[in-house]
């Protein structure tokens, strides 16, 4: 018999920053739950039909009533042996206009966008809204963390394109504000102007939107401009600026593609591009009576010969042209052979720059150039460390070698393109099904360990009446909780039947006595539950009756066969998959990964939810780059992405910058 148990209740107020907005924790969080309790369907306006999208109504309403109930199971204090759930049920309450003003903010951080007409920057009534990629992979991220069925969300994903890259910047816990750093900026910057310099291409072609929007991921696109300057005699001359862009081409950029939440916050970044010396001011022709916003920051300036100013000032006027210093060119490692010619600018043929790594020095001092072949190894050098297995000779290496693969083989995992080419490889060894187990008993423990559920009033309503075919009245987190275990106990049946059982489909080659382990447990529950002796198949209607303590205990037999199945990948597959011609023609094609920069972190889907750098209370600044899962797989499946809207696109795990 299961009991009420009475739960404590508090209300806060959401905590805003000094310019009045949520922190960015709490809007994501906010939006997210947003749709997940919405029921994106088809809207008209203006005789064109929308699809997945939701109206101004329907979000207002769901704010003013929404409920995000969160279950977590856990051993109990008392009796470590037994698991228990814990549920938590969050209630927000706002206004129309509160739910307008935050709808507003979820539309300047780029998370949604009005369908009828995407270059509006304003949340108006009787509207239809759309998510942006940006937002979906901010969605997928919060469905997968907190265990969300999103299965009503599926048609979404796989129809509507996904950031698959977001860069995150970290940011201080006491105002949200962005924690800057030269190595910040560098990994902004990088992200920004992308591995090679963006020039969109000569001859006029019809793209489509996904096209388009997959061109601006590779980073900010570039033009040059001319321009006539008049000598102190009189005389005009004409100077050709390259690598220049637009300023408010760079606040949409930084705002599409990383974490910033609106052109403001987006303006001091492209400022601190200034102040760092990495872009400069072309031109602003705005005429006299034509206003202008022009941010400034401030910092410590080093001196010296340092690019870096004391302070850096970016003008967000339609008229201002900005473009690269010699110093971001330099930053952003372009090489002379990749920026001139095939993707170099389309008005000249070589580029007049050259490759010195200062601290490379000759015996007299002087700087020594690096060759592009030198710098391309150099660069090689972080992803080979973790995935060239042929870097050995000295002892330390080589008594590292164990270690090393099962870093290579976790990022091959966290990678998706990467993972699904490690899956073809097995599957033509005859043994994919140690990857397939070990990712579906994964996707196992997560879902077992907690489970979400959001919901409005409108939801509730219904269920209550009956409406929604629910025979008894529960709370949103009961009713999902319930439905879980359900999944939870055919999610094992599977497993188990799939991998597991004598004579299975996919039977893994294990080691007998872990087999025999967990055909002595299944024995001992089954003896119990009905008293019937196991014969080693296990029935559906045999595994409905087991408990969450037994589901537990069958995720740590489940987690030491996964533990044995890895370390066999690592030891024996991973070697000769880092060795095929497949992987090394991919890797000779991508020679660095953003990730795996020393200023960038990487982190997948389900990686933990603190970034990097701020889990241990020390506020040092960095960045962080997030993988869609779901864009990555649909990239390499190579699935049309459909919808509309300029920001809208498909994505490449591997080409991206």
């Amino acid at each position: 018999m299961q009991q009420d148990v009475p739960h404590a209740s508090s209300s806060h107020m959401m905590k805003t920053t000094k310019r009045g907005r949520p922190f960015l924790k709490d809007t994501l969080d906010l939006f997210a739950t947003l749709v997940v309790s919405l029921q994106l369907t088809t809207h008209k306006q203006f005789f064109r039909s929308f699809p997945n999208s939701f109206s101004t109504d329907e979000a207002a309403a769901n704010l003013a009533s929404l409920k995000f109930s969160q279950s977590n199971r856990g051993p109990d204090p008392r009796e470590p042996s037994r698991v228990i759930t814990t549920t938590t049920t969050t209630t927000f309450s706002m206004t129309r206009d509160m739910a307008k003003a935050m709808s507003q903010h979820f539309m300047d951080a780029r998370l949604i966008e009005n369908a009828a007409d995407p270059s509006s920057n304003l949340f108006k009534d009787r509207g239809v809204y759309i998510l942006t990629p940006k937002g979906l992979h901010v969605l997928e991220r919060f469905i997968s963390r907190n265990g969300i069925n999103g299965d009503h969300l599926g048609h979404v994903f796989a129809t509507q394109p996904i950031c698959m890259k977001l860069l995150h910047l970290e940011r201080r816990s006491v105002d949200d504000e962005i924690i800057v750093s030269q190595s910040v900026i560098t990994a902004l910057f990088r992200r920004f102007v992308g591995r090679q310099s963006n020039y969109p291409p000569q001859t006029p072609q019809s793209l489509d939107p996904t096209t388009i929007y997959h061109e601006r991921a590779k980073g900010i696109q570039l033009m040059d401009v001319t321009d006539r300057l008049t000598s102190g005699s009189g005389k005009s001359q004409t100077v050709t600026h390259r690598y220049c862009f637009a300023a408010l081409a760079a606040l949409e950029w930084l705002c599409d593609f990383t974490s910033v939440v609106g052109r403001e916050e987006a303006a001091e970044m492209a400022a601190q591009f200034v102040r760092f010396g990495l872009i400069a001011l072309v031109s602003d022709k705005r005429k006299n009576n034509d206003s202008a916003i022009i941010f400034t920051v401030r910092g410590s300036a080093p001196g010296g010969n340092s690019p870096v100013s004391q302070t850096g000032e970016f003008r967000c006027t339609a008229k201002a042209i900005y473009r690269i210093t010699e110093e971001g060119v330099r930053t952003a490692r372009w090489e002379t052979s990749r920026t001139a010619g095939v993707k170099g600018s389309p008005n000249s043929s070589s580029v007049n720059l050259s490759t010195i790594e200062r601290s490379s020095l000759d015996k007299d001092g002087t700087p020594k150039p690096i060759s592009p072949s030198d710098a391309k190894i150099h660069r090689r050098i972080s992803l080979a460390e973790k995935l060239n297995s042929a870097y050995s000779g000295d002892s330390a290496q080589d008594r590292r070698t164990k270690e090393s693969n099962t870093e290579r083989l976790q990022f091959i995992i966290d990678n998706p393109n990467l993972c699904q080419l490690f899956r073809d490889f097995l599957r033509d060894n005859f043994c994919e099904e140690n990857l397939a187990f070990w990712l579906e008993v994964q996707d196992f423990k997560r879902k077992f360990n907690i489970t979400s559920t959001a919901s409005s009033n409108a939801f509730q309503r219904a269920s209550e009446r009956g409406i929604l075919g629910v025979g008894k009245v529960h709370t949103p987190g009961q009713q999902a909780m319930e439905q879980h275990h359900e999944t939870l106990i055919q999610q094992a049946y599977s497993i188990y039947t799939t991998y597991l059982a004598p004579s299975s489909q996919s039977e893994l080659n294990i080691d007998h006595g872990l087999r025999n382990e967990l055909s002595a447990y299944l024995s001992e529950v089954m003896q119990g539950l009905t008293g019937t002796p196991f014969k080693g198949r296990l029935e559906a209607d045999q595994l409905s009756a087991f408990n969450a303590t037994q589901l537990s205990m069958m995720i740590r037999l489940y987690e030491r066969i996964q533990t044995h199945v890895f370390r066999l990948m690592a030891t024996d597959s991973v070697p000769k998959f880092t060795k095929t011609p497949r992987f090394l023609a991919l890797r000779s094609q991508n020679d660095e990964f953003d990730f795996l920069d020393n200023d960038v972190q990487y982190l997948s889907s389900t990686g933990p939810t603190v970034p990097p750098g701020l889990d241990s209370g020390q506020e040092i600044g960095g960045a962080y780059v997030t993988v869609s899962q779901k864009g990555a797989v649909a990239a390499h499946e190579g699935r049309p992405r459909g919808g509309g809207g300029d920001r809208e696109a498909g994505r490449r795990a591997w080409t991206d910058s």
